[in-house]
């Protein structure tokens, strides 16, 4: 597993773009989303909705990832 952050395309409500995460991440973020249930990209949109101005994208799933990991060991 490397450290080095690797970029994939999302697309978000019908709009393409590129996050680039470290592949921990990555590996997290998309058994997150199969655990709920969700498309990846859906997901994703769904971060995109609520993360605010001072934060970008892989910020804010970054983040997202880290509170439903803390989440699901604490309780």
């Amino acid at each position: 597993m490397t450290g080095r952050p690797i970029k994939h395309s999302l697309s978000l409500r019908g709009h393409r773009t590129s996050v680039s995460l470290e592949e921990a991440f990555w590996n997290e973020f998309r058994a997150i989303a199969k655990a709920e249930g969700k498309a990846l990209n859906a997901l994703a949109a769904e971060i995109d909705e609520t993360r605010g101005l001072e934060a970008g994208l892989a910020s804010a799933i970054r983040v997202y990832v880290l509170k439903y990991v803390k989440a699901r060991t604490n309780g």
